[in-house]
């Protein structure tokens, strides 16, 4: 007979590299975020769109740029295993939104507002703030051509920062620039080409890759050698239009009206290729060497490269993780994630008369811890106490025999510990909220 194999326990199984779980208490502050995020949106006239994880490849590679490190590096793709359909997980949010307005037709009554929160994916290095697995706000706004919206999504943002406890000028700052329109790019296009061809002896290889074709990223090159070079490289505000020129001036007319400051960055590129006219960041200096908190921008184009009918269309989008290590990194305070109340419960045979007094307080806005596991009253107290709550009610049977519930204050010792009536708990359940 043979002999038998012991049972072992499997290995454990972890999470993909780069790809976190999100655990209480720190997942209290993505909600808070969150909720302030859905707030904002709410008061300045923005809808919420869902748009799939998963997305045609050629979405992507249309959208963004064969030649850019999205598409060229990071993204996830693979092919469905049922069909052989080239997939993508989403590496960013506007090509999705754009494909699914223009799948459902939204702009056939006129322009929207869109926001977006979710998961994005790129395979790059896992570093602080930067995760293979991310999270991004998006906003959208599709269908109109002036410089007033632009404005509008730059000071939409201003806003999310002043609601978040960010202060403006010192936490974050702005910086603006104009790419003008394609034949104002393709000009500044050959005079860059013409410029580094000159200069081929300090690009590193990456730069001598993408010289023809996409010159612009060679300008956010960080080697060395190359900055020289970068910095007396033809600028592209040399080559814009008049029009060009006043939708930027427009921006700016409102932004200083609205008394927003901002630099004006020339070599503000972005990394998508579908930008035009306005480009923004907003960059702190609290994180580091990757200072962009929120980028953004105009993209004309985008709607009909991705088989719409043609309209514009400016928006942006911010990475929560970043976010969430800069308020970290100013001390906004962390949101309470404490209950209000928390419930002694010493008898399970009191749960009939327990339960239905915890769903009115709940129902009154009081939130609720009840005890579970049983123990005794000093250890049910222990937890109490560690639970943060501000007030314990304790459901002892001499109590219930009464009629009543004991209410202690967990946070002031010398408050006198009082009774309460069960069958009146409307009218005390507001005294248990706190501030």
């Amino acid at each position: 007979m043979a002999e038998q194999t012991p049972n072992r326990r499997p290995e454990p199984l972890q999470a993909v590299k780069g790809m976190n779980d999100i655990l209480p208490p720190e997942s209290a502050r993505w909600e808070a975020l969150e909720a302030t995020v859905r707030d904002v949106m709410r008061r300045w006239g923005y809808q919420g769109v869902r748009t799939p994880i998963v997305e045609p490849t050629a979405l992507f590679v249309r959208g963004l740029g064969e030649v850019t490190d999205i598409v060229e590096k990071e993204m996830y793709s693979f092919a469905d295993k049922l069909n052989g359909d080239a997939l993508t997980l989403r590496p960013e949010g506007t090509a999705g939104v754009v494909r699914a307005v223009t799948e459902h037709s939204l702009l056939h009554d006129g322009g929207k507002r869109l926001f977006y929160i979710g998961p994005m994916f790129r395979h790059e290095r896992p570093q602080k703030g930067r995760y293979r697995q991310f999270h991004q706000v998006g906003v959208e706004t599709l269908g109109w051509a002036g410089p007033d919206v632009d404005a509008e999504v730059i000071l939409l943002s201003r806003a999310l920062w002043k609601a978040l406890g960010l202060v403006e000028g010192r936490d974050v700052r702005l910086e603006l620039n104009s790419l003008g329109q394609p034949e104002e790019r393709a000009a500044h296009r050959a005079a860059l080409i013409a410029h580094f061809e000159a200069h081929a002896d300090v690009l590193d290889g990456e730069a001598t890759r993408r010289l023809h074709s996409n010159p612009l990223r060679l300008l956010d090159s960080k080697h060395p050698a190359m900055q020289p070079v970068i910095e007396a490289a033809p600028k592209l505000s040399d080559y814009l239009g008049a029009a060009s020129l006043a939708h930027l001036q427009a921006v700016r007319d409102v932004l200083d009206a609205a008394g927003l400051p901002y630099r004006l960055n020339p070599r503000l590129v972005r990394g998508m290729d579908y930008y035009n006219l306005t480009v923004f960041e907003w960059v702190t200096d609290r994180l580091g060497a990757q200072g962009t908190v929120c980028g953004g921008g105009r993209y004309d184009g985008l709607i009909a490269q991705l088989g719409g009918k043609p309209a514009p269309a400016v928006g942006w989008g911010l990475g929560i993780e970043r976010l969430l290590l800069l308020l970290q990194e100013v001390d906004v305070p962390a949101p309470a994630n404490a209950p209000e109340v928390y419930a002694i419960v010493l008898s399970s045979q009191a749960m009939p008369q327990v339960m239905p007094v915890l769903a009115a307080l709940r129902e009154a806005g009081v939130s609720v811890l009840m005890h579970a596991g049983g123990g005794s009253m000093k250890s049910q107290f222990k937890r109490a106490d560690a639970s943060g709550a501000r007030h314990a009610l304790i459901f002892g049977d001499d109590e219930l025999a009464r009629g009543e519930v004991a209410c202690k204050d967990l946070r002031d010792a010398q408050a006198p510990q009082r009774s309460l009536a069960l069958a009146a708990v409307a009218d005390w359940a507001h005294s248990l909220r706190t501030a």
